[in-house]
């Protein structure tokens, strides 16, 4: 007897229809084959699903079984085959009824259990987002995955805990109800700051680069001695952050779905994400790799911040390969066993030391590196990665008037500010970007923008263009370093509500490129 079942294989980012084709035949040797490039982890399912199905007060066929995993030419891996294969071999044993009309079949999606328990994996989203685009109406997934699938509109999401309550859903005797859609923006009203801007004492000018850094999603280099701030600085960033749209949501969450890094349970990413990697941390893990390529620290910052601390500690050869994600917003990973692409528009935030002992240029204390030495350790950062950040600040000592004022929390000043009056100002900003790149696809804030559409959205009268020329010539500026600054000029114009880009919007950023390096 021939059954089919549906289920979904996950590329990357992208997703694949797989129909499990189980047939179980009388004749021949008793066997259990398992055929269309699985991996060890599904050719495993075999002792699984025999298990599971055994526990779960059936009898397994002990006849010759043969699956099928189509598309052949695909190379399926991981533990969520083991759903739709057990209801394939009860169909095809006729202990449930054959449903192999593929246009009324649901998708499968699932971990079994020895004892029949159904289990979490990762990718549900990624399911529920393939069965809408296939217009499949229903899918069955484990319950701690259900909050995933929820959020996709128009697909009905059934809650497995065994698969005993999956047979009663089929044979009619008990059905399991579909969870309630859930409403995206519903879930995004929570975010909650940790560390708040009007506890930084002082350091206005680098407050002022990460409010800009935030508004535009630019990137942004701190470099001062230790204990200047720097490190309170970027943990604080977060809670200027604007909250995450419904679109970005969906587009964060899949990245956090497929990597299996959203927490059990929970629906959406419901804040930017903000990842700090130690400086020890793998240029794999970093960019992301593996045998099965998965996403990288780089994509799992997408839309949101990747905190490089202590910069120059970081091998060369892992900032390195930053070069082209920050440039191109993605990055390919290639392997042997397949290709996977994955979205990386993040937001560099790096904090740096300007010599080993960190007191070069510091008002008090002597700096006792030598000049070979200050050399080495700053050829560490190549000058094609600090091309490709936008600010730079010097993040000077804090006075010691401004630590003993006991008006740092005084509210009224411009200076202590606190996270919520300056995200105000950010989610202002972001607004006016997301009227502006309506009709762009993919681009979210000013960072994003192509060349063209730099050439589109920041148009300089004569005495701006002719201010920022002299600029470039006295700084020596890169193309590349050029486009920046118009977009960072862009967004300090957004930031004032200005709808065109004039000279004092140039000259703020381009005080954002003097070497501090």
């Amino acid at each position: 007897m021939l059954a089919r079942v549906k289920s979904v294989a996950t590329v990357g980012l992208e997703t694949v229809e797989v129909v499990v084709e189980v047939d179980v035949a009388n004749k021949g040797f008793p066997a259990f084959d398992m055929v269309g490039l699985p991996d060890k982890a599904v050719g495993e399912s075999r002792a699984r699903v025999r298990k599971a199905i055994e526990n779960s007060g059936y009898t397994f066929p002990d006849k010759r079984i043969t699956v099928n995993l189509a598309p052949a030419d695909l190379h399926k891996e991981g533990s969520n085959y083991d759903l739709p294969i057990a209801v394939g071999i009860l169909m095809a044993s006729e202990v449930l009824p054959i449903q192999n009309d593929s246009a009324s079949q649901p998708y499968f999606y699932g971990e079994l259990g020895l004892d029949g328990s159904v289990k979490r994996v990762r990718g549900t989203l990624l399911v529920a987002m393939c069965a809408k685009e296939n217009s499949v109406d229903e899918i069955f997934v484990p319950i701690e995955c259900t909050a995933e699938g929820a959020v996709v509109n128009g697909v009905s999401v059934h809650p497995l805990r065994t698969l005993k309550e999956l047979v009663n859903h089929i044979s009619g005797t008990k059905k399991i109800e579909a969870v309630k859609n859930i409403e995206v923006n519903e879930l995004l009203d929570d975010a909650t700051p940790t560390v708040d801007f009007s506890e930084i004492a002082g350091q206005e000018v680098a407050k002022r680069a990460a409010e800009i850094s935030a508004a535009g999603g630019h990137n942004l280099l701190l470099v001062g001695p230790p204990g200047a701030g720097k490190t309170m600085l970027a943990k604080a960033f977060p809670s200027i952050l604007p909250p995450l749209s419904s679109e970005e949501s969906l587009e964060v969450t899949r990245i956090y779905s497929v990597a299996g890094e959203l927490p059990a349970g929970q629906a959406l990413m419901r804040r930017r994400p903000y990842r700090a990697p130690h400086h020890t941390a793998s240029m794999i893990s970093i960019i992301g790799g593996g045998t099965n390529p998965m996403p990288g620290e780089i994509s799992l910052a997408h839309l949101g911040v990747l905190f490089l601390d202590e910069l120059p500690e970081f091998p060369r050869s892992t900032l390195e390969v930053l070069r082209q994600p920050m440039e191109d917003g993605k990055v390919a990973i290639s392997r042997a066993a397949g290709r996977a692409e994955y979205p990386a528009k993040f937001m560099l935030l790096a904090s740096a030391n300007p010599c080993p002992c960190g007191y070069l240029n510091h008002p008090t204390k002597e700096c006792n590196c030598g000049e070979r030495v200050i050399g080495k350790y700053r050829a560490r950062i190549s000058g094609p990665i600090l091309d490709r950040i936008d600010l730079h600040v010097w993040v000077d000592p804090v006075e010691v008037s401004k630590l003993t004022s006991t008006n740092i929390n005084n509210q009224s000043s411009i200076y202590n500010e606190s996270s919520e009056q300056i995200c105000e100002r950010v989610r202002k900003a972001r607004v006016m970007q997301a009227s502006r790149f309506v009709s762009e696809k993919g681009i979210y804030n000013n960072a994003q923008m192509s060349n063209k559409s730099v050439k589109k959205y920041c148009e300089l009268n004569d005495a701006t263009s002719q201010f920022l020329q002299a600029a470039v010539v006295k700084y020596s500026l890169s193309a590349r370093a050029y486009f920046k600054v118009l977009k960072v000029a862009r967004t300090i114009a957004d930031l004032a509500g200005d709808l065109t880009v004039n000279v004092s919007h140039v000259a703020e950023a381009v005080q954002y490129r003097e070497s501090v390096w």
